[in-house]
């Protein structure tokens, strides 16, 4: 996947045409949705690529027993919330970051001020967008393993989607902050590259937080995805997620999204 490659660049002169005919905020997002779906290779990771890792994974034998040490629950039982929080990683450390980038690097933020458009705007729409296809995968996940697996739906469906919609926000804002850190696009890729890795590991995607030893699970706990791993399985196992993993997930959101406030630069 290589989300920056995507072509920007006629998005802000289309978007403050449209502005001066209509809402500037509806210009950008109508522009920038155009952008997003001419991008086959970023709508497949976000998209489909969680929930034909999670068909491959039912392949396993053993993945579809139940097992005492899961508390009677399947190993792929565990995967859908995994795969769901691999959208999300998707969608805001590997997809939202260089798009942002190359549009600061361009020069496109600085001539936005010219325009009835403010830069704001744009990056409302790309986070706006970005969430609402992570948001889109997930849906598409839960469908997959219920019809394919037989996979329960969510037994706290209020508590489910309160963890789904805080580790939307926690990875977008974590991805926003990368945008902020980064003066280039390669250089958001690359660090984009490195927080994926490490995001993939807290959600459980090699090994699930709950199967991990004591040390390393308290660890891997106290990051924002390992916090909506463990939240998003309570809720799908019809507990109300521990108010301390949501509360985690939401300091984490706090703490991304005030740094990348600070630290983001238009130009």
């Amino acid at each position: 996947m290589n989300p920056s490659d995507v072509t920007a660049a006629p998005a802000a002169p289309a978007a403050g045409s449209a502005a001066r005919r209509g809402s500037p905020m509806k210009a950008v997002l109508t522009a920038e949705t155009r952008l997003f779906l001419r991008e086959p290779g970023s709508l497949f990771w976000i998209l489909a690529f969680p929930s034909v890792l999670l068909v491959i994974l039912g392949f396993v034998p053993a993945f579809r027993e139940a097992q005492e040490d899961l508390g009677g629950r399947r190993v792929i039982d565990l995967y859908v919330p995994i795969s769901i929080l691999l959208a999300l990683i998707m969608a805001g450390l590997q997809a939202m970051p260089p798009v942002l980038t190359a549009y600061r690097e361009r020069g496109i933020l600085r001539r936005m001020f010219t325009t009835p458009v403010r830069p704001s705007a744009l990056l409302t729409a790309q986070i706006a967008l970005h969430g609402a296809a992570a948001l889109g995968s997930a849906i598409l996940v839960t469908a997959v393993g219920r019809l394919a697996y037989g996979v329960g739906l969510p037994g706290q469906p209020a508590g489910y989607l309160l963890a789904l919609l805080l580790a939307i926000a926690a990875v977008l804002t974590l991805g926003a902050t990368i945008c902020a850190l980064s003066r280039t696009t390669k250089a958001a890729t690359a660090v984009g590259s490195v927080a994926y890795l490490v995001m993939m590991f807290t959600s459980g995607l090699w090994l699930p937080v709950r199967a991990m030893p004591g040390t390393l699970r308290r660890i891997v706990e106290a990051t924002p995805f390992g916090a909506a791993s463990q939240a998003l399985d309570q809720a799908a196992s019809g507990q109300w997620p521990s108010w301390v993993y949501l509360g985690i997930v939401a300091l984490w959101t706090a703490v991304l999204g005030f740094t990348a406030s600070r630290l983001f630069r238009w130009q």
